[in-house]
């Protein structure tokens, strides 16, 4: 006997609508509830949107006849709860404004309930809107309820401008950096600690390695006026197989953050060549930056409705998926990103109130 979902009330606006999809856990795999409720609700309060389920993605989308269309995309996902269920109301002891404490109030339900109740309630807006909800954010890319979905219906996903709702301080965070992961190794040869001299040591080998990489100084690479910081870093090191045993082996893995004004294939050439002394370099992971995407006419006049100078998003979002679609894209929503996955993870309620007032008077055409 299937369970009913639980209500959601965007009525009530989009503070208390934060509060209550909070309080739907859904950690990455478990989304089936919260989009079951984001479903009942579209299709109870919002007629004129059409709504397409893939897995627990839900896509929306108004068809005014619009010249231009804007999609807005925001991950219903959270990283594991840690005792911070359910949501609570506080003062927060340094600022002393009004914040709502709990898992996913930063990242990011905050950003998905401003956007679930402008959908419900904006039924005559000046753009076309496609409306974005999806899973498996917070996991391997290869999960991403987005990126699903985009392989799945590409037809539901063209748009002129996009807005990924990841925390950003109620500002505008152009674009994003790319990322980069790789296996560096470096061999040896076995031999008994006994007779070290016998072998060659991969591990002390890995060390010119390291010293590189501290020595590294990353750059600032200015791109469309924003300012993206790069990093190139180890994240992992292994090596050895017994406490007697001199290793013929050790991995460094290293993270490289792009600027996005480089092409993924200019940063894996990049990564080759700084460890051309490698024994092997292997890319297990990449994901391409997005450049800031404020060129555009809608976006801004975005600026000007938020009131606030743009700023770089240094981390990977998924702004890449629709940088990569032709779509420029930016990220904006309440919270500090530097609280997402914390475990006192919190909200200012006032950086909800403005997030929704700047989006609805933009979207609405009210400038």
């Amino acid at each position: 006997m299937s369970q009913e979902p639980p209500a959601l009330d965007p009525a009530l606006g989009p503070v208390s609508l934060t509060r209550q999809l909070c309080d739907i856990a859904s950690v990455s795999g478990d989304e089936r509830a919260i989009a079951d409720a984001v479903e009942a609700v579209l299709l109870e309060r919002a007629p004129h949107l059409s709504v397409v389920r893939d897995g627990d993605t839900l896509i929306a989308r108004t068809e005014l006849g619009r010249e231009r269309r804007v999609a807005i995309a925001g991950h219903l996902d959270t990283v594991p709860i840690n005792a911070n269920l359910p949501v609570r109301d506080e003062l927060d002891a340094e600022t002393g404004e009004a914040v709502i404490r709990g898992r996913g109030t930063v990242d990011m339900k905050a950003g998905v309930a401003v956007q679930l109740a402008l959908a419900i309630e904006l039924v005559e807006p000046a753009v076309d809107l496609t409306w974005i909800w999806y899973d498996h954010e917070e996991v391997s890319s290869d999960l991403n309820g987005l990126g699903r979905a985009q392989r799945n219906r590409p037809e539901l996903f063209a748009a002129d401008f996009a807005i990924l709702g990841e925390p950003s301080n109620g500002t505008i965070e152009g674009g994003c950096n790319g990322t980069l992961r790789a296996r560096v190794g470096v061999h040896g040869k076995r031999a008994h600690s006994a007779r070290s001299w016998k072998g060659v040591n991969a591990i002390h080998r890995a060390g010119a390695l390291l010293q590189r990489l501290a020595a590294y100084e990353a750059e600032t690479v200015e791109v469309d006026g924003l300012a993206y910081r790069e990093g190139l870093n180890a994240v992992r090191v292994g090596g050895g197989i017994a406490g007697n045993v001199i290793p013929d082996r050790c991995d460094v893995e290293v993270n490289y953050r792009f600027a996005p004004s480089k092409s993924a294939e200019e940063a894996v050439a990049f990564v080759r060549e700084f460890f051309s002394d490698a024994d092997e370099v292997e890319i297990v992971d990449l994901a391409p930056g997005a450049r800031p995407g404020l060129d555009a006419p809608l976006a801004q006049r975005f600026v000007r409705a938020v009131g606030q100078t743009p700023v770089a998003k240094f981390g990977w979002t998924d702004v890449s998926r629709f940088s990569a679609l032709g779509v420029p894209a930016v990220n904006f929503g309440p919270g500090d990103p530097q609280l997402a996955h914390a475990d006192d993870e919190r909200v200012p309620v006032a950086q909800i109130e403005s997030s929704y007032a700047a989006l609805r008077a933009w979207l609405s055409g009210d400038l």
